[in-house]
This record gives structure tokens, sequence and C-alpha cells, in this order.
């Protein structure tokens, strides 16, 4: 069951030092329950402003970018396995014992992760079209995903001033991505979600992802129904019409609702 916090934490912003690195963070404060947002493989923690707003004062919101994305500093790891230490660093940094993490994208993957290994300290998880298990990853779409980011690299470096792209090369970048397919496959992710215990739940998204052709994205969210089936701490909340990479903006009164959702079920757990 949640504990609250008995007096009430400033709001603060910041920069937290983790590794070789440093991880611009923004922590709104307040007595409510803890809700730690994990962004996009390369977005920044600006996409859950109007999640946050949805949800509104009542809850503490802690919000941060990535290594080498938005404000904060770039590393020599970019790898899955420090963007889960990092969530860890975030919530010792800002003295948080229990959160409900939510994670779109990318971050519903390190939110799965995070969620399987600390069951004593996430209230729950809510995973934002992204953390389905499936094998979308083969030689061919390896190939396909570097090509993808050489393309893009001759003009990402023009926007990194304005935060809207990581200050990572295109290998960096393609890497990452190749890293999550391997992660993604069903024999990697299924036993992490298979073995999460925590009240969570999934909003999806309808339609494609950027590099998704035809009905793939459908068919990858597809893969869902396996674990909802064997794991009853997991369920979708609600499918929604937006895109991949519309729905933070178009649906967040859905996530906000899940959020809640989330919340109220760990309410109801026995005391541990």
């Amino acid at each position: 069951m949640t504990t609250p916090r008995t007096s009430p934490t400033p709001r603060w912003t910041g920069t937290v030092a983790v590794d070789d690195t440093a991880l611009a963070a923004t922590d709104t404060g307040g007595p409510g329950v803890p809700v730690v947002y994990l962004n996009g493989q390369f977005a920044t923690q600006g996409y859950w402003r109007r999640v946050v707003a949805d949800l509104g004062p009542g809850w503490r919101h802690i919000t941060y970018d990535e290594r080498a994305r938005g404000r904060s500093k770039r590393s020599a790891d970019y790898s899955f396995a420090a963007a889960v230490r990092d969530v860890d660093a975030v919530l010792a940094h800002r003295g948080v014992d229990r959160a409900v993490v939510v994670g779109w994208s990318y971050g519903a993957v390190v939110a799965a992760h995070w969620a399987s290994r600390n069951p004593d300290r996430a209230i729950g998880a809510v995973m934002v079209d992204g953390a389905f298990p499936y094998d979308w990853l083969d030689d061919a779409m390896e190939q396909r995903i570097r090509r993808l980011f050489k393309r893009m690299g001759w003009f990402t470096p023009l926007l990194r001033p304005t935060g809207l792209t990581p200050r990572m090369s295109a290998a960096q970048q393609a890497e990452s991505n190749i890293e999550l397919g391997r992660l993604s496959r069903e024999r990697e992710l299924g036993p992490v979600l298979d073995s999460v215990t925590v009240p969570s739940r999934y909003v999806v998204a309808s339609g494609t992802s950027l590099g998704s052709r035809g009905d793939e994205q459908e068919r990858i969210r597809a893969g869902l129904d396996a674990v909802t089936a064997r794991n009853p701490h997991i369920r979708i909340a609600a499918k929604v019409d937006s895109n991949h990479g519309a729905l933070l903006r178009k649906d967040a009164p859905a996530i906000a609702a899940t959020v809640r959702e989330v919340a109220a079920l760990d309410r109801e757990r026995p005391a541990r």
C-alpha cells in the first residue's frame, strides 16, 4: 500500500550526476504519489507535459532527459543497462523510495525491466505503446536501421542546439535501436514481463511508427496477447486511435487515467 510523505518536497530543477554524465531533471515536489516518466529512445522530458498537466498537482512528477538527450550531458555508455540504472540514480537523488514508472516506447521497456527487478519499490507500471515481446529484428532489419540512421545523420546535427535530436552519432543511435530489437525478442522480454508482480497496464496506440511498414507495428503489438494471458498483473487499459508518435500529445487523458488506475490498485494491495 502506498505510504504518503509526511512533509511536502519543494519543486526542484537541476542535474543528477551518474557515472560519467549528468542528467537534467525536474521534480515538481509535493506530497502526492511519485510518478517517474521514462522517455522514448531519443525524446525528452518535455514530451510528458500534457500527461503531467492532466494528472495535475496532486501527484509528484519526476521527469528527466536520458544521456545525451535534451539538456543532459554526453556519456561513454548509451546501453539499455545504463538506462535502467539511471532510474535508480534519479530516484535516489530525489529521495524517493517508491514510485509509479511510466514509460513510452523505449521507456516502456525500461519501465518493465525496472518494475520486474524492484517489486517492493514499484507502485505500478504503465507502458505506453512499447515493451511488446516480438521477434522483429533480423539481419535485414539491422541493415535497414543502420541505413535509416545514416541517411538521417546529415541533418540531425543541425537540430541538436534545439534539443530535438540527441547528441549521439548516427551509428550510436542505430546501435541503441538494434539493442532494443534484441531485448524485445520474445525469449528476452517475455520472461521479464512474466516476472512482473506489481499492477501494470498498457496504453496501446494504433497504426505505424517511424521506420515501420504496413501492418508491421500492429503485428508487434499483438505479441502482448500471450503476456496478458499468462500474467494477471498485466492488462491493456486502453487502445487509442493515435499512432505511436502522436499519442502522448493526443491521448494524455487516457495515459493519466491509467496512472490513476495503477495507483488505486496499489492501495488495494495487502500491506507489505
